[in-house]
């Protein structure tokens, strides 16, 4: 008997020993996968410099518990005080920012309160304020990841195209002119909806007014570079009959010609090759079209600006529509411009004028305004230009925030497209955003920056393919910042994008949207449009 119970407690602890074990190792492989501090991160905390060890970065009242229980009991109650605007919108405001991924909001964030001397992260955007927010699905019929022209055309026609194209929908083949000549394949933009509505319309850019972004709003073309006739005649286009490009549908053809605004740059596409623009540059057109002059025949109290002067000067009063050309090409950086072209509006200016004529329409006003040139810093991988023209964009915003009601105007904020910019790593609080990483180095102990790009001209290696120490560097602002991919120049990214709102139906723009529901849902708020709108409830 003594043997039986002896050999039963064995197989028993035995038993109980397996278990144990078996679940032991169980937790320890799936530590591998959900463990709280990664091998990394431990490995980070053990070599912890001194200012994060001792905690010595933290802002001193973000240390207390009181605190967050303030600041988020205080948000609580402002957004549970919040209500619906369930009226009806008069005007429509659509900020674009071209290439400003998710990423980029938080890197600008970071940097304006970097700017304004503190850490940074716990800043505020004006556009990240809005009571509203959501994601857009920016892929298009052809593209999983968007350019600015198919992405355009969603955001401001409500149909989803072919990369590249501009105002068709899918049938037109890209660079055929001779399909995208075809009005059965045209789509309306909201801007024609809003004028036959009666309200006044207006299109606001960083870039040339004909560049991909600003054109969905009034041109139909098979490819987004024809932004002058001798563009096309570059491209070879496809066709058996005239082809008209960019600038000429602008100035001759609806809705463009009924705009009541128009202000960015590309003065060169509008005038022939035998005469200078107002910068001194020769046009580019071979037709012998002079467009500006004749924008100003059709426009007999239009009024046409070159500068910031011109523009601060103008008799808003007596001008009923205003063409402001301030760049041959696209407008300077914001970061550049006060040397190379002081006389440049800065975004936040033109939005002012443009509102300031808009507002005159007492029917209300539809008004696309673009921050451009976001895109252009990412794709040369010089994030300081693509945060400062965040910032510059969030000023512009501003901006219309102050000069609106927001119970009669609908104020949305989007991006076309995302970059490939990231933020790395596990910097400490304030690091400079546009900075080394001051906290982490890779495992041969090399320093690296805190923004990196997926593609792009720069990877910073020797002649070995070992990474270079950018400490040893003048790592400045404007930096080309490093990327993993070797290609000419940085990409666009796939991800969704932000989506932001305040005003009346502000609210039906949350969630994550199908980039083309985003005119509709507009023209919704405002009773335009050809679908069902909250005038029909």
């Amino acid at each position: 008997m003594y043997y039986k119970e002896t050999l039963t407690v064995l197989i028993a602890l035995t038993l109980w020993s397996c278990i144990t074990e078996s679940f032991r190792t169980f937790f320890e492989e799936s530590d591998n996968y959900h463990h709280e501090i990664p091998h990394e991160e431990k490995s980070f905390a053990r070599n912890m410099p001194g200012d994060l060890a001792e905690n010595r970065i933290t802002p001193s009242r973000e240390r207390d518990t009181q605190y967050w229980l303030d600041y988020a009991q205080h948000t609580v109650r402002q957004r549970a005080g919040g209500y619906f605007k369930n009226k009806r919108a008069k005007n429509i405001i659509l900020f674009l920012g071209d290439g400003m991924s998710i990423s980029t909001l938080t890197a600008a964030r970071i940097l304006k309160g970097q700017r304004e001397g503190r850490p940074g992260e716990e800043s505020s955007l004006a556009m990240e304020q809005f009571p509203y927010a959501g994601l857009s699905k920016t892929y298009c019929t052809n593209g999983q990841t968007a350019d600015s022209a198919c992405s355009a055309t969603a955001y401001l026609t409500g149909v989803k195209t072919n990369l590249l194209t501009i105002g068709v929908n899918g049938h037109v083949i890209f660079n055929n002119c001779t399909s995208s000549s075809n009005p059965a394949y045209h789509v309306e933009s909201i801007a024609k909806w809003a004028q036959d509505a009666g309200k006044a319309t207006g299109i606001v850019t960083t870039t040339t007014v004909t560049h991909a972004s600003p054109s969905a709003s009034y041109a139909h073309v098979a490819n987004r570079n024809w932004e002058s006739d001798y563009d096309i005649l570059k491209t070879k286009a496809v066709t058996n009959g005239p082809c008209s490009d960019i600038a000429k549908q602008l100035i001759q053809n609806e809705p463009g010609n009924k705009f009541d605004v128009i202000m960015g740059g590309g003065f060169k596409k509008f005038i022939p090759n035998d005469i200078r623009d107002a910068f001194g540059v020769k046009g580019e057109r071979r037709d012998s079209l002079n467009l500006v002059e004749e924008w100003l025949r059709y426009n007999s109290q239009g009024k046409l600006v070159t500068t910031i002067e011109e523009l601060q000067d103008l008799d808003f009063v007596e001008t009923q529509k205003l063409l402001g050309l301030f760049h041959s090409s696209h407008l300077e950086y914001h970061a550049k411009a006060s040397t190379s072209h002081p006389a440049q509006p800065r975004l936040k200016d033109m939005t002012e004028a443009a509102l300031k004529i808009l507002q005159k329409n007492p029917q209300g006003y539809f008004a696309f305004i673009e921050g451009g040139r976001i895109d252009h810093g990412h794709h040369s991988n010089i994030a300081g230009y693509a945060l400062d023209e965040t910032l510059e964009f969030d000023e512009a915003i501003q901006m219309a925030i102050n000069m609106t009601n927001e119970e009669e105007t609908l104020i949305v904020v989007t991006s076309d497209h995302s970059h490939t910019m990231t933020i790395s790593g596990y910097p400490g609080r304030g690091n400079p955003i546009l900075g080394l990483n001051q906290y982490n180095r890779d495992l041969e102990g090399i320093p690296y920056s805190v923004l990196n790009y997926a593609l792009g001209p720069q990877q910073y290696l020797d002649k070995n393919g070992k990474r270079l120490d950018l400490s040893s560097e003048k790592y400045d602002e404007f930096m080309v910042k490093p990327s993993y991919i070797h290609t000419k120049m940085g990409a666009h990214a796939g991800e969704d994008v932000a989506l932001f709102a305040r005003g009346p139906q502000a609210h039906l723009f949350s969630g994550t949207m199908e980039q083309n529901v985003i005119p509709h849902l507009m023209a919704y708020a405002a009773c335009i449009g050809h679908g069902p709108t909250f005038c029909d409830e």
